[in-house]
């Protein structure tokens, strides 16, 4: 698979069939994963798989508990997602959060028939620098293998509970980074049409400055070195209108 296309279609997957992703694709996946790059290659990262469906069974209610959790903070106003980014539009955030919850009750409902879940621990990890990146390298790898995936955070607010269950050393500092639920998706991948665009959340030299590039539209499937994508705004018309995207 190009980069290019793991990169932008890429997205959360949340609707997952239960057909059993195969040992050698999960050690591929793992396998790229382990491949990110983190500080001093200490590597201070731990992947549990966990597939077997009575532990599944036990995980569930704790998920759907975890879940309930974050929608009271969500509806006291507390929490990263109650409100959309700076500068965001406030409907649009709602009716992300409505296909979101949507979506979030289906993996909730169904939890249980999910394939594989991949817990994902770190120990010293300065804020997820060394984790965050293998995760991405795990969701990427999946993609290629037509594998689609969503990460929680959501079992972090009943992480007691989960390590006992899972026998994680949580004594030594291991502590749960996030949970990937992995499985063949039922929807279908896509490029995210819903992001601002790259003028409006980047700045060059200085905080607020004009980043100089206009980039109305995704630059994937259209050609994505567009002729003259470097040259600045001003002087390139034909980029502002999407002209230079051939498709």
């Amino acid at each position: 698979m190009d980069i290019h296309e793991a990169l932008y279609t890429t997205r959360m997957m949340r609707r997952l069939r239960p057909d059993p992703i195969p040992l050698d694709t999960q050690a591929r996946i793992l396998d790229a994963a382990v491949r990110a790059p983190n500080g001093g290659n200490t590597q201070r990262w731990h992947f549990l798989a966990v597939d077997d469906p009575g532990v599944k069974r036990e995980l569930g209610p704790l998920f759907r508990q975890g879940r309930a959790l974050e929608y009271q903070k969500f509806a006291a106003g507390a929490g990263p997602m109650a409100a959309p980014g700076p500068g965001g539009d406030l409907h649009r955030h709602a009716e992300t959060m409505r296909r979101m919850k949507s979506s979030g009750d289906y993996l909730a409902e169904n939890f249980e028939e999910v394939p594989l879940l991949l817990f994902v621990f770190a120990i010293d990890d300065l804020g997820g620098a060394n984790i965050y990146p293998a995760i991405w390298s795990a969701l990427l790898a999946a993609r290629a293998e037509g594998v689609g995936g969503v990460m929680t955070m959501v079992l972090r607010n009943v992480a007691d509970q989960v390590n006992e269950l899972l026998g994680v050393p949580a004594a030594e500092g291991w502590t749960m980074a996030a949970m990937l639920a992995l499985g063949y998706p039922r929807g279908n991948w896509g490029v995210a049409a819903n992001r601002r665009p790259v003028q409006e959340v980047s700045s060059r030299n200085r905080w607020g400055a004009a980043f100089g590039v206009q980039v109305p539209r995704p630059l994937w499937p259209h050609d994505y070195l567009a002729p003259g994508l470097g040259t600045p705004a001003a002087a390139a018309p034909a980029i502002a209108d999407g002209t230079a995207c051939r498709v």
